[in-house]
C-alpha cells in the first residue's frame, strides 16, 4: 500500500508542478530562448557552432529523424501555424498546429532532426533560434510561414547558410511571414550568420529582414533582442537584407532616411532596453572575453567579439548552465542565512530557478514583471542544442548535435549525429502528450530538475557528480567512435559507418535517461525531510 501511495503522490506532485509552469504567462513572453554562435577560428577544434535553448515550457518535447525523400512534380506540403490548444482538465497546456495553406515540394528534401524548432540536416546546415518580438505593427496574419516551419523548409532544401538565407528571403517574399520577430542563427561547416526577420505590416504578405555574418574569429549571442544595428549591403560577405529593409522603415516613420540606419532601432527598439536580454548578452561575452571588461548595464554590446581563448564544446555547455553565479546578479543572494560563525551565506534552499511570483515575493533584481533578471539557464527550458558543423570531416560524421532535455543546469548533453537513422523511443515520444510517464525521456529530466530546484545548493552537487563524468565520457567516446566511422567510410562502408554512429547516439541517450530516473529517485530519498 505504501508503495502505491508513494507512486501516486509522486505523479500528483510533478503533475501539479508542471501545471504551474505551463499556463500562459505574459510576463515571460519575449524572454524565451538563448542562442550562442561560434566562428570556425574561434573554436578549439575548427567547428562552426550554433545553439539554442527552447525556453517556452510549452513546445513539444520530442526529437525525430525526418529521412531524406524524393517528391513528385506538383506534390504539395501543408504549412501550419501554432495556436493554443483548448484547455482540458488534466492535460498540460500546449500548442496545436492549424493548417494555413500549401506550398510546392522540391524534387528532393534532405534528412533533418525534427525538434520543435528543426535544428540540423545531413549536409551540416544547422539552425538556432531566439524570439525578439519587435514592433507590433509589423505582425501580419496574411502569410503562410512561421518560425518553426521556416526552419523545417530551410533544412529540407538547403546545404549552406548563405543558400538558406537567400531561400528564406525568396519563400517569405512569396508566401509571407506570420510570426513575431525572430532571430535564426544559421551555421554550416564554414561560417555562421544571424538572420533577423519580422512581418511586413498588418494585412501584407512578405517580410522585412537583415542578416549579418559572425566573423570566423568571433563569437556572438542572441538573447531575445535584435542585435543587428548598422548594415552595409555593399559588403556582401557580411551582410544581406530584404529589398524593403530601408523603405519600410521610412514608410512607417521609424527612420528619417538621413541619419545612420540601425535595423534594431528601426524595427525592435524596445528589445534593446530589456535587462533580461542585455544581461545575458553581457554574461556570454564576459565569460568568453573577460578581458574586454564590458559594462553589465550597457544598452548595447558589440554584435560579436573575439574570445580570449578558443571555445570548446565543454565551455559552451557550461555557459548554458550559467545562472550568474559569482556575480552581483545571482538571484540566490537575496536568500541568505547565517553560518556557524555568524557570516551571511547563501541558503542551500536558495533557488536560482525561481518563478515570477517568487521573484516578486523576494524582490529579486526587479522581478520579471518589470522585465528584470533571468538566467541563461531557466526552469522552463524544454530542450537545448549545441551543434558542431565541421569542415574537416565528411558530412556523415561532421554534423554533431549535443542535445539536452529540460533545464540544462540539471540535465546532460548527449551526442546525436545528424545522419543517424533512428533515436531512442523515449526521445521520440512527446511528454506533453503522454503526461507524466516513463515513456517520454523529457519527464525523467523534468522530474529531476523540479526536485533539485527545491534545495539547489545541496542537490546540484549530487547531480553534477554524476553528470559531469558521464558527459565527459560521452565527449571522449564521440571522438573515438568518429574514428571508427571514418575508417568504415574510407573502406566504402557508408551504411556501416551510419550504423556505428546510430548505435552510439542511441546508447548515450538510453544511458542518460536511465541515469536521470535513478538520480531523481536518489535525491528524493536522500533529501527526504530536508526540504
Amino acid at each position: 500500500m505504501k508503495k502505491h501511495f508513494f507512486f501516486i503522490a509522486t505523479i500528483l506532485f510533478f503533475w501539479s508542478a508542471a501545471m504551474a509552469q505551463c499556463p500562459i504567462d505574459p510576463i515571460t513572453e519575449g524572454m524565451e530562448c538563448t542562442s550562442i554562435t561560434v566562428g570556425k577560428r574561434a573554436s578549439a577544434d575548427g567547428s562552426v557552432m550554433t545553439s539554442h535553448t527552447d525556453d517556452s515550457h510549452r513546445s513539444r518535447t520530442n526529437i525525430m529523424v525526418e529521412p531524406a525523400a524524393d517528391h513528385q512534380k506538383g506534390e504539395k506540403q501543408t504549412l501550419y501555424k501554432r495556436v493554443w490548444a483548448k484547455n482540458e482538465p488534466g492535460k498540460m497546456a500546449r500548442y496545436e498546429d492549424v493548417p494555413v495553406g500549401e506550398i510546392d515540394m522540391p524534387a528532393h528534401t534532405y534528412q533533418f532532426f525534427n525538434t520543435a524548432y528543426p535544428c540540423v540536416n545531413e549536409k551540416q546546415l544547422a539552425i538556432g533560434e531566439s524570439t525578439f518580438g519587435g514592433r507590433a505593427e509589423l505582425k501580419s496574419d496574411k502569410g503562410l510561414i512561421d518560425c518553426q516551419r521556416l526552419c523545417m523548409l530551410l533544412l529540407q532544401r538547403c546545404s549552406t547558410a548563405r543558400e538558406a538565407i537567400r531561400t528564406a528571403g525568396e519563400l517569405l517574399k512569396q508566401y509571407g511571414w506570420i510570426d513575431a520577430g525572430e532571430c535564426l542563427t544559421i551555421a554550416d561547416k564554414n561560417e555562421v550568420w544571424h538572420l533577423e526577420i519580422l512581418g511586413p505590416g498588418k494585412d501584407k504578405v512578405g517580410a522585412v529582414w537583415a542578416a549579418q555574418r559572425v566573423p570566423d574569429e568571433h563569437v556572438a549571442v542572441n538573447a531575445n533582442a535584435s542585435t543587428i544595428r548598422e548594415i552595409n549591403l555593399k559588403d556582401k560577405d557580411y551582410f544581406m537584407a530584404s529589398d524593403n529593409v530601408y523603405s519600410l522603415a521610412q514608410e512607417m516613420g521609424w527612420w528619417d532616411g538621413k541619419s545612420t540606419f540601425q535595423f534594431a532601432y528601426a524595427y525592435a527598439p524596445s528589445t534593446r532596453t530589456m535587462i533580461a536580454c542585455r544581461r545575458r548578452e553581457w554574461r556570454v561575452f564576459d565569460l568568453l572575453a573577460p578581458s574586454l571588461h564590458l559594462d553589465p548595464n550597457s544598452e548595447n554590446y558589440p554584435f560579436s567579439v573575439k574570445p580570449d581563448s578558443a571555445v570548446t564544446v565543454e565551455k559552451m555547455m557550461s555557459i548554458f548552465r550559467d545562472y550568474y553565479e559569482g556575480t552581483p546578479y545571482d538571484m540566490r543572494k537575496t536568500l541568505t542565512v547565517a553560518d556557524k560563525e555568524g557570516k551571511s551565506v547563501i541558503s542551500p534552499m536558495a533557488n536560482p530557478f525561481m518563478k515570477a511570483d517568487e521573484m516578486k515575493l523576494f524582490k529579486i533584481n526587479g522581478g520579471w514583471d518589470e522585465r528584470g533578471e533571468r538566467n541563461i539557464a531557466v526552469h522552463f527550458t524544454v530542450y537545448g542544442t549545441i551543434i558542431q558543423c565541421r569542415s574537416k570531416l565528411p558530412d556523415e560524421v561532421g554534423a554533431l548535435c549535443w542535445f539536452a532535455l529540460d533545464n540544462v543546469a540539471s540535465s546532460i548533453y548527449v551526442p546525436l549525429y545528424a545522419n543517424i537513422t533512428d533515436l531512442p523511443a523515449t526521445y521520440k515520444t512527446d511528454g506533453r502528450e503522454t503526461g507524466f510517464s516513463q515513456k517520454a525521456a523529457w519527464w525523467a529530466f523534468n522530474r529531476l530538475g523540479t526536485i533539485a530546484a527545491q534545495r539547489w545548493g545541496d542537490m546540484h552537487i549530487v547531480i553534477d557528480n554524476v553528470w559531469q563524468p558521464l558527459e565527459k565520457e560521452f565527449r571522449e567516446g564521440s571522438a573515438q567512435i568518429e574514428q571508427e566511422a571514418l575508417r568504415q567510410l574510407r573502406s566504402g562502408d557508408r551504411a556501416g559507418a551510419i550504423k556505428t554512429l546510430t548505435d552510439y547516439s542511441n546508447q548515450c541517450g538510453n544511458r542518460a535517461v536511465d541515469q536521470a530516473w535513478k538520480l531523481g529517485d536518489h535525491i528524493w530519498t536522500v533529501f527526504d525531510g530536508m526540504w
